[in-house]
């Protein structure tokens, strides 16, 4: 087992929610685009329900996933769905490659808006400027990813705080108005289950942050408590968002779209530097998860750490692909067909077996059932 001695209460209970919300927030989510696309069609009620479903699913499903992690020692996603689907496994690994490219291509798009945004740059440029902070914080590991978690949420929920209070006091009446007109909110459920399901793939990216554990309790508590840290700050830009139903919905950026309304220059600013800095964490965590993945497979077969150089290699290499991705369809595109099939995807390969198979293995170990090893109790909290 893991030594867990010198873990903080920050890196056992709030840390796993930093890390699977810095996954989840990416280019859709941080510019409204995904929330534009999934909620808002149901309408101001029905879009809230269906973030507050989402939020449910990534809860549970975060401390199923957390507990079998933490008692079998499964702290990358190979070893993770080794033990949960065995020889296909294999089906997954190919399904989070085309995951981790997809997303870099939505990454990479979104801060090439940013940067077109702000300084009127080429697209290209601000792709490549998130590409190069993605492969330097990945080339150091464990240690340097969850500094970047860390840091990056307290700025975060500070911009999104101030963004609620800049939004209710400049168009509150236009938020109060929209939510008190009934609308249609037919397909909410749909929606949010999509969007739960493409994006609850956080939860096994993140599994390093899981070796902080002390207990089966804290792989529970620090599940259940990434679920609304992961979606608060949807659930306040959405909220801003209804000022502007149903016109927004169209909006490639609705974040700088709403921002221009604000007539703030120095917040929207602080914004859109935001949005790059919620881009960067989210590559990271992906990019992060393969180099994990692969150092894994090192020290096994070398007894050594993976280089840092190699790391920044992999990283670029997989970042490479993306750029072309990015330039080549867009952020609207991408968002609308590449992420209803990887929900689907995740659906089968991970929600599912998660719920059947992942909960069978827990509950069959938990009495120490003879002949079986690597799994503790998944219930009692008691340190193994």
């Amino acid at each position: 087992m893991t030594d867990t001695r010198s873990s903080s209460w920050f890196q056992r209970f709030l840390l796993p929610g930093f890390a699977f919300k810095a996954v989840v927030i990416g280019g859709g989510y941080a510019t409204g685009r995904e929330l534009a696309e999934f909620f808002l069609p149901s309408g101001p009620w029905g879009g809230l329900a269906g973030m507050l479903l989402a939020m449910a699913i990534w809860s549970v499903v975060c401390a199923i996933t957390f507990v079998l992690a933490r008692s079998a020692q499964l702290f990358d996603y190979r070893a993770f769905f080794k033990q949960l689907l065995g020889k296909f496994a294999v089906l997954f690994e190919l399904s989070y490659f085309l995951y981790v490219t997809l997303i870099l291509s939505v990454f990479g798009a979104a801060a090439g808006a940013v940067g077109a945004a702000i300084f009127g740059w080429p697209q290209l440029y601000g792709t490549l400027c998130l590409m190069l902070g993605i492969a330097l914080f990945t080339a150091f590991g464990n240690a340097s990813v969850e500094r970047l978690f860390k840091w990056v949420s307290i700025f975060l929920y500070v911009v999104y705080g101030l963004f609620l209070i800049l939004g209710l006091t400049h168009f509150g009446s236009g938020i109060v108005a929209h939510f008190a007109v009934p609308a249609a909110s037919h397909g909410w459920a749909m929606g949010g289950v999509t969007y739960a399901a493409y994006n609850i793939i956080g939860a096994v990216v993140i599994l390093p942050v899981v070796r902080h554990m002390r207990s089966n309790r804290d792989a529970v508590t620090a599940g259940l408590l990434a679920g609304p840290l992961a979606m608060l700050p949807a659930i306040i830009f959405f909220v801003c968002m209804c000022a502007f139903y149903p016109n927004i919905v169209g909006e490639t950026l609705p974040s700088d779209f709403m921002l221009r309304q604000l007539h703030l220059p120095a917040f929207h600013l602080a914004f859109e530097l935001m949005i790059f800095a919620a881009l960067l964490e989210s590559g990271t965590g992906s990019v992060h998860a393969v180099n994990e993945r692969i150092a894994a497979a090192w020290r096994s077969s070398r007894a050594a750490e993976l280089p840092k150089l190699a790391r920044f290699v992999i990283a670029a290499a997989l970042l490479a692909g993306s750029i072309f991705l990015a330039a080549r369809f867009g952020l609207v595109t991408l968002i609308a067909r590449g992420y209803r099939i990887l929900a689907y995807t995740m659906l089968v390969l991970y929600v599912l077996p998660l719920a059947t198979l992942g909960v069978w293995q827990l509950w069959r170990r938990r009495g120490g059932a003879p002949g079986e090893t690597g799994i503790v109790q998944s219930t009692s909290g008691v340190d193994s």
